[in-house]
């Protein structure tokens, strides 16, 4: 797999990473979902694009070719976060019990802010990278043509 591919798969892995994390930001306070039930923070896994071990046997190899093995990235998932819902007392709510407890998503505002940033080094480092084996390219065919 060439560089720019592997770049542009990391940076469809990362922008969705991003959009799971503003839905956990924007339902923080979702006491109801469609269904009925709080609204429960999710995360993604992500890793290697086909078989881990397959790529490291070929890296291995008494000859290992330009790339072997590389495929960039994948999204294996998204997963719900195993945090119980966190109870707020607020009897003026509709949505209050009858001790006047209100169920709300466990959502840990500065965990998904730091995962946000962490996403989005992670996304320009790989712009970064795209750009450089843009320019890379550019460069070959201009030393072609001499």
């Amino acid at each position: 797999m060439k560089a720019a591919e592997i770049s542009l798969s990391a940076l469809d892995v990362e922008w969705r990473r991003i959009e799971i994390i503003a839905q956990n930001l924007a339902n923080a306070n979702t006491t109801r979902t469609a269904d009925g039930s709080v609204y429960r923070p999710r995360h993604l896994i992500s890793g290697p694009a086909g078989d881990f071990r397959a790529m490291l046997d070929a890296t291995h190899a008494a000859e290992p070719t330009a790339a072997s093995g590389l495929r960039g990235v994948a999204v294996y998932g998204i997963e719900f976060q195993n945090r119980p819902s966190r109870y707020v007392y607020d009897p003026d709510s509709a949505e209050a019990d009858a001790r006047g407890m209100v169920s709300l998503p466990n959502v840990d505002e500065a965990r998904e802010m730091t995962s946000l940033i962490k996403t989005e080094r992670a996304y320009e480092a790989n712009l970064a990278a795209l750009n450089i084996a843009r320019q890379m390219y550019a460069k070959a065919l201009e030393l072609g043509k001499a």
